[in-house]
């Protein structure tokens, strides 16, 4: 296919989409990205990073480029080391796009995704990043106590206002449908991650929000944009017990990992024996309350499990 664009001009935005096998998913958010509406006069690409998939990722890619249209570059990297973190690294590395918005190969994106991404970014010049509205897309209906910890599934709504996220809270947005300012990542984000995301016997979180830390310690502001919308597309097996359970523990054991990020070396030490006796509180405080319902509420399974995770996750600090 044509480049129409050379290797050293800048766009107006980079759609970058991280996959790991995600050969049957990719065609559906390539065919909305081509349907996207108001893009008269934006300069903008779309970048799958192949994070080692076993599939035929690459073979469909190559497929797709063939009918692909020749205005707008539909570029394809592969990023070896296996982790959401590494494809996110190679994604901004690779990017022409002065802004980069980050889509999961499950992800669908309203019809004015891009020109809301952009226009936003110049209506608010000064965030780093920002992210907004993410509907669940289910392909059965979700279990009883779903409602209560959606939000760990990447699905998001706060509202009709812009509003600017707590990020010393830990209050943020997930990395699916983020815009981030290149600019921004570059003077900020380590180029090595410290949490690298689900890895096959190792299922720590947190690689969403590593990033959004460094990128708000840099004195960037993390927003809300309500009418940026996606759906996530969600398949029977994310509502598996086991599934969400194992999520919550992954969770927690960040909590540490990214409490640190923004905090003075003084604060540390202090920083993590609150959340180790914190946790320890909420497990037994939970446990009294909750006693009778631990096998029958996820909700609550889910809760005890994500302070459990946070309770060990001084354990899990890789970088001070």
């Amino acid at each position: 296919m044509s480049e129409p664009n050379s290797p050293e001009s800048t766009l107006d935005i980079t759609v970058a989409i991280p996959a790991y096998n995600g050969a049957k998913r990719i065609p559906l958010v390539l065919d909305r990205l081509k349907r996207q509406i108001k893009t008269e006069g934006l300069h903008w690409e779309v970048l799958v990073v192949d994070n080692n998939s076993q599939d035929n990722t690459a073979e469909v890619i190559k497929q797709c480029q063939t009918q692909w249209s020749d205005e707008v570059s539909l570029r394809y990297c592969f990023e070896p080391r296996q982790g959401a973190a590494f494809a996110r690294q190679k994604a901004v590395k690779e990017a022409k796009g002065e802004l980069i918005g980050f889509l999961d190969d499950d992800n669908l994106p309203e019809e004015n995704w891009l020109s809301e991404a952009v226009g936003f970014s110049h209506r608010y010049p000064h965030a780093g990043a920002f992210s907004g509205r993410i509907y669940g897309c289910y392909e059965v209906s979700p279990p009883e106590g779903f409602e209560k910890i959606k939000a760990f599934l990447a699905i998001r709504d706060h509202g009709s206002e812009v509003i600017s996220f707590e990020a010393d809270k830990l209050r943020l947005p997930p990395a699916a449908s983020l815009v981030v300012r290149k600019q921004a990542w570059l003077e900020c984000v380590p180029t090595q991650p410290a949490l690298t995301g689900k890895l096959p016997g190792l299922f720590i979180q947190g690689d969403d929000y590593e990033p959004l830390l460094y990128i708000y310690k840099g004195n960037w502001e993390i927003l809300y944009n309500p009418d940026l919308k996606t759906s996530h597309q969600i398949p029977p097996q994310r509502f598996e017990e086991k599934y969400l359970l194992t999520l919550a523990r992954g969770c927690g054991l960040s909590t540490s990992q990214l409490s640190l990020i923004t905090a003075v070396s003084w604060q540390k030490p202090i920083i993590v024996a609150r959340i180790f006796l914190g946790s320890l509180r909420r497990i037994l405080f939970h446990f009294i309350r909750s006693r009778s319902r631990l096998n029958q509420d996820l909700a609550a399974n889910f809760e005890f499990e994500f302070a459990l995770g946070s309770l060990l996750s001084p354990f899990y600090i890789r970088r001070w």
